[in-house]
């Protein structure tokens, strides 16, 4: 049997539907809701946050910390203004100049005082340090100091000061110059750690470090004066070194050729004296062949050393003479 659809008739107006239907929300009301989901919807996914792989998070909710450390990835947090999300540059090298900066000093803006530091032995040395740090802690970057950067560089100062205050001037222009650098970065971070700024300084850097400009150049004179003086007793103790070696190394051997001349002589005297002993007693038994030997010797040593021509008796000894 076939179903026949019943026809729909229109509807002139809302009120002229049954009861039951006019019971139903109104598309009116509907859409309002829908509305306000969607809102409500959005207002809470606000709270879906990222952090970059360089930064950290704190959170606060109202007002107060809620979450000191935030690592880098996805993360949510009540929206605003119940929490609010503050990030920071954790691995970022920040840095602090003591004494002003050079672009400063180029034009002329400098503040002289700023770069002045007394030594040990009441000099004034002008000097310029830089300070690299980084944050170590955000929730106390943030909340626990106003400007860690002024913080940072007092900090220095002060320890550059205090180190500087009981040194030569002399040893800190040249070889107390790591020292410095190290004990004002230790220090300098003893002090931020009770501060509770934070920060980190890995780096206390010297950049400049020299008289005033009014004294310059009389200190240039009394460091080349220096110069001079160590120069010319490094010379002399050089000097020294290489001539009393060799004049050592002479008197041996002086001392070892007259020991060789007196040996050489004591022998050959006592070579003599037993030649004599012996030619003694064989002239005792045979004085006539001893002395006829001893003749024939004594001519064999004398005979090479002159000049001698040698002619026959039957030459005519006339014509060696000379022509008139």
């Amino acid at each position: 049997m076939a179903t026949v659809a019943p026809v729909l008739e229109p509807v002139e107006s809302w009120e002229s539907l049954p009861a039951a239907v006019q019971s139903r929300e109104s598309p009116p009301l509907l859409n309002e809701r829908r509305i306000a989901v969607g809102i409500l919807a959005l207002y809470l996914i606000s709270g879906v946050y990222l952090i970059p792989a360089d930064r950290q998070a704190v959170v606060t909710r109202f007002g107060r910390i809620a979450e000191p450390r935030v690592l880098p990835g996805i993360h949510y947090a009540l929206p605003w203004p119940v929490d609010r999300v503050h990030q920071l540059k954790v691995l970022e090298t920040r840095r602090a100049v003591v004494g002003g900066e050079t672009v400063d000093e180029t034009l002329g803006r400098t503040q002289p005082f700023q770069m002045q530091f007394l030594t040990g032995d009441q000099n004034i040395v002008r000097m310029r340090a830089i300070a690299q740090y980084h944050v170590r802690s955000a929730a106390d970057f943030l909340f626990h100091a106003e400007n860690v950067d002024t913080i940072v560089r007092a900090a220095v100062e002060a320890e550059l000061a205090r180190d500087t205050a009981w040194r030569g001037v002399d040893a800190l222009l040249t070889t107390d110059k790591g020292q410095v650098q190290e004990a004002a970065r230790s220090r300098a971070q003893s002090l931020l750690d009770a501060y509770g700024a934070g920060a980190s300084v890995s780096s206390v850097n010297i950049e400049s470090a020299g008289p005033p400009p009014e004294t310059a150049e009389a200190f240039r004179d009394v460091a080349g004066a220096r110069a001079d003086a160590a120069r010319i007793v490094n010379e002399a103790e050089g000097y020294a070194h290489d001539l009393i070696p060799r004049a050592r190394g002479d008197a041996a051997q002086m001392l070892a050729a007259a020991e060789a001349y007196r040996a050489r002589k004591i022998n050959e005297a006592q070579g003599d004296a037993s030649r004599f002993g012996k030619l003694s007693e064989e002239y005792r038994k045979a004085r006539d062949v001893t002395s006829q030997r001893l003749y024939v010797e004594t001519m064999e040593q004398i005979m090479p050393r002159i000049k001698k021509l040698i002619l026959d008796r039957d030459v005519d000894l006339s014509i060696l003479r000379r022509p008139e």
